[in-house]
């Protein structure tokens, strides 16, 4: 049986690729109209193409019956043929900040499933009227262009696209889509609670269409506002072609000219992206006062070092050097013997022996082994930001420094005997420039 908006549906992801051959989709579902409509929509749109979908709820625990909430969508999905998981949000919940809480939790559940069986896109159920909402919320705080463009169709991830193909859909139309293939869905008793903004806003839709302020028309805006936004993010791209060289060593030199030459809505976004990629930072961005007192300290000249953002500005021949704060590097986690461990928001290890940690050099440990080697190929101040592998007996292998203990050659600049590490950030330079809104006033 065909349903409503199949071909609709198929000419939004049209638009929304690349996908494979046999494309896998994970959808959001919590059970509610809109999520419901895209996965009845997105599985019909899988099969065709000989692929699957399936559907992803996450029970936070916040309330009475949400565990039998959870199952009743995963029999609605038995019910079509389409596979289900329930992802169980464990531990402590805040006593404050629960829907930001509960967001975080479920995008890491949600990316933690699909990183475990490799499946690349993750579809979200956001339509136009989440878009207006969305727009109106970060007016009402001050955002700039970034928060103004609110939702975009796609977003890249290092792992995992997060898709939203509903996003010029009205609410109405999910309502048909389901009503159609005569299914029912549950009502998220939030949705009623004027205590949450977006509730508050959604009760002013229809004064709002009055004047003017459709949904329609405030999701067109967004959609301008994104194209404008990708304008800038292009512009950056390029000024960081010019003005950043990236090491493979966690670590960059900026050269300030072309920087401060270029237009500073520019600048400080590569400004921004430079500090997210060095530091690891997955999160929002620096605040915009913020970057404009570090833009005005690069235009006048930095000659003192400076922490940033979780990095360390520095003078430098030719520029300046951009490394990691050492105080604000993560603690070492220990390795599995799996696909490889991440430390840091910045490297990633492949391999090495289970039962060591990976974490930061530090500066002891780094005054000790200096003494010991020939050579030293990186500027002294990044060297104890590093990356070391330790066992029992201490420092084992610091690949970035041709270092292994138990001797033996190293493959290159992030090879070693006991593995490769690679600098892998969170937030690559390339793909780092469309950034998070936080929602308070000032952001990019």
């Amino acid at each position: 049986m065909r349903l409503s908006g199949e071909d609709a549906f198929a000419a939004a992801m049209a638009g929304l690729g690349p996908w494979e051959r046999e494309p896998c989709l994970a959808i959001a579902v919590s059970g509610g109209r809109d999520s419901l409509a895209l996965t009845l929509l997105a599985d019909g749109w899988a099969r065709a193409r000989g692929g699957r979908a399936l559907g992803l709820t996450v029970e936070h625990g916040l309330r009475p019956g949400s565990a039998a909430e959870a199952r009743q969508v995963g029999d609605w999905l038995a019910g079509r043929g389409i596979a289900h998981h329930i992802l169980p949000w464990r531990g402590d919940k805040p006593a404050h900040g629960v829907q930001a809480a509960a967001r975080q939790a479920r995008y890491a559940l949600l990316g933690a499933f699909c990183a475990e069986r490799g499946i690349l896109h993750l579809l979200l159920a956001h339509h136009r009227e989440d878009q207006a909402e969305t727009l109106l919320a970060r007016l009402a705080r001050g955002s700039g262009v970034d928060g103004l463009a609110a939702m975009s169709p796609v977003t890249e991830g290092p792992d995992l696209r997060l898709v939203r193909p509903l996003l010029e859909w009205p609410r109405a139309r999910l309502e048909q889509v389901l009503a159609a293939a005569e299914q029912t869905w549950a009502e998220d008793p939030s949705n009623r609670c004027d205590l949450y903004q977006r509730v508050r806003l959604r009760g002013l839709a229809p004064r709002l269409a009055a004047e003017g302020l459709t949904a329609a028309r405030l999701s067109a805006t967004a959609g301008r506002l994104g194209r404008a936004r990708a304008a800038l993010e292009a512009a950056a791209a390029l000024l960081a072609a010019r003005a950043v060289s990236l090491r493979p060593q966690g670590y960059a030199l900026l050269d300030p000219a072309p920087l401060l030459a270029a237009p500073e809505e520019v600048g400080l976004r590569l400004l921004a992206a430079l500090v997210r990629t060095v530091s690891g930072a997955d999160g929002y961005p620096p605040r915009l006062e913020r970057l404009r007192r570090l833009y005005a300290a690069l235009a006048a000249g930095l000659t003192a070092r400076r922490g940033f953002g979780g990095c360390l500005l520095a003078p430098a021949p030719g520029g300046l050097l951009v490394g990691r704060e050492p105080a604000r590097m993560a603690p070492p986690v220990v390795l599995d013997g799996g696909g490889g461990a991440l430390w840091d928001g910045r490297f990633r290890m492949i391999g090495g022996v289970p039962g060591r940690t990976l974490g930061a050099l530090g500066a002891a440990d780094w005054a000790r082994l200096r003494k010991d080697l020939k050579k030293i190929p990186l500027p002294a101040a990044i060297c104890p930001t590093l990356p070391a592998l330790r066992d029992q007996q201490g420092v084992c292998a610091v690949p970035h420094l041709g270092y292994n203990r138990m001797g033996g050659p190293e493959a290159d600049a992030g090879g070693s005997q006991e593995g490769r590490m690679i600098f892998a950030p969170s937030r690559p330079l390339a793909g780092a420039f469309h950034c998070l809104v936080s929602g308070e006033d000032g952001i990019m």
